[in-house]
């Protein structure tokens, strides 16, 4: 993923030093091979990888990362457990992102085990024949398309097509002030793929269409709440580029556009759903995921754990840590009723009829999460460092603390507590192979 900022060290700091913790509730990594199970040759596991910090630093592999992935393919270039990588990103097609994998770790990867922050739009199938509004950069229309969208419409053909809208940059206005004739479809819903290029226009264009009800150069209408659907990818309020501090996120650009809703409604913006890290509906695919690897491969033992590797606390570790808590609750209480699909911390969600559940209940898609638990590893390589970090507050004092994370997720300290900290992705191999006894023939 483009990695996200890390939390203000007041708030996330390390948890523990870096080295080979036990995971919470074993005996440490001399429960692997030395222990006293018996080693398999079948994966009762899968890993979940974030990409930038992990395995690649921009362009440039880091050198952990080949040697990590040769421990994990055999001979002819099969991998010997369920692989899938899981960014945040969202301006590219996976094949894209697969190929460029491939080519910096030296081994074949393939598209189904490549999972983008817009990915699990794939079950939103209730908005594929509408139209919708899709917001961001790169190859929107090809992304929107491959994801399954038949009537997609973008911030700068809306602009063309209604260019009396976009008036904050005096030298992009019209030279001929007359209202547009051309006749454009309803906007049934808007699609925040991730941060676009220019923000005035985007937003200007994004609330116009909320408060018109999908018909923008209509005059605003008291009527338009709740507002049509809006579903959003990637919450990162900042990242790490090649610049000394962090830039601006998608999650930025949200907040900007939940402040100026309210701000000229009084009213909250809602979300249809949150995807990307850390919501459950992410981990929740993902996990989709490793079972069809596990179900093609024909292994036939059940994937018991999730072990995600990444290097942001408060995305990789937040969501790993959150997603386990989901499958805890899950196993002593059984099948849930269907929720919102961005209820996965903080606020309470809403439940839905049969009829209402968005993209006709992705959740049956899915079936329900079989996994039993979802650990987190930390590795030093990106984001966290621990020579910058310091020492995790309690709930009292991280109570006062700046928290990072969107407004619909809550803070909880113990959520960005990892249960192995790594010095990189190959030690976090070494690592999850010692514990689960897996010794691949």
């Amino acid at each position: 993923m483009r990695r996200a900022l890390p939390p203000l060290r007041a708030l996330l700091g390390a948890a523990r030093p870096p080295r080979l913790p036990a995971r919470r509730g074993t005996s440490g990594p001399s429960a692997g091979r030395s222990g006293h199970g018996a080693l398999s040759a079948l994966p009762s596991f899968g890993f979940l990888f974030d990409i930038d910090g992990v395995l690649v630093r921009g362009r440039t592999p880091i050198p952990a990362a080949r040697t990590a992935f040769r421990k994990l393919v055999n001979s002819q270039g099969q991998f010997l457990v369920p692989v899938v990588f899981v960014t945040n990103a969202g301006n590219c097609l996976r094949q894209k992102k697969a190929d460029q994998l491939s080519h910096l770790l030296g081994v074949p990867i393939s598209q189904d085990q490549v999972m983008m922050s817009h990915s699990p739009l794939r079950m939103f199938k209730r908005y594929h024949e509408k139209c919708v509004l899709v917001s961001g950069q790169g190859p929107l229309l090809d992304i929107a398309q491959d994801l399954g969208f038949c009537q997609p419409i973008t911030i700068d053909t809306l602009r063309e097509k209604r260019p009396l809208l976009d008036a904050v940059d005096h030298d992009r206005r019209p030279d001929v002030l007359s209202p547009s004739a051309v006749e454009l479809p309803k906007i049934e819903a808007v699609v925040l793929f991730g941060e676009p290029v220019r923000w005035e226009t985007s937003l200007q264009l994004i609330i116009d269409v909320l408060l018109t009800s999908g018909y923008p150069g209509n005059p605003y209408g008291q009527e338009s709440y709740p507002h049509i659907p809006v579903l959003a990818c990637n919450m990162d309020l900042m990242w790490v580029a090649e610049a000394q501090s962090p830039r601006f996120g998608h999650g930025t650009f949200m907040v900007c556009l939940e402040n100026i809703y309210k701000k000229i409604t009084g009213k909250d913006l809602k979300y249809e759903a949150l995807m990307g890290k850390p919501s459950r509906l992410t981990y929740q695919y993902a996990e989709h995921l490793i079972r069809a690897q596990a179900l093609q491969r024909s292994w036939e033992q059940p994937i018991q754990t999730l072990y995600a590797v990444g290097d942001n606390l408060m995305t990789d570790v937040y969501g790993a840590n959150l997603y386990n808590r989901y499958l805890e609750e899950s196993s002593r209480t059984g099948p849930r009723p269907r929720l919102q699909a961005q209820a996965s911390a903080g606020r309470a969600p809403a439940l839905l009829s049969q009829d209402q559940q968005p993209g006709l209940g992705w959740e049956q898609e899915l079936a329900a999460a079989a996994a039993a638990r979802c650990r987190s590893v930390l590795v030093c390589t990106g984001v966290y460092s621990p020579r910058s970090q310091a020492p995790l507050p309690s709930r009292d004092s991280a109570a006062g603390s700046v928290f990072h994370g969107h407004r619909d997720f809550s803070f909880d300290p113990a959520l960005v507590q990892p249960d192995h900290i790594v010095p990189d992705v190959d030690a976090a191999v070494d690592l999850v192979f010692q514990l689960e006894n897996f010794a691949p023939h």
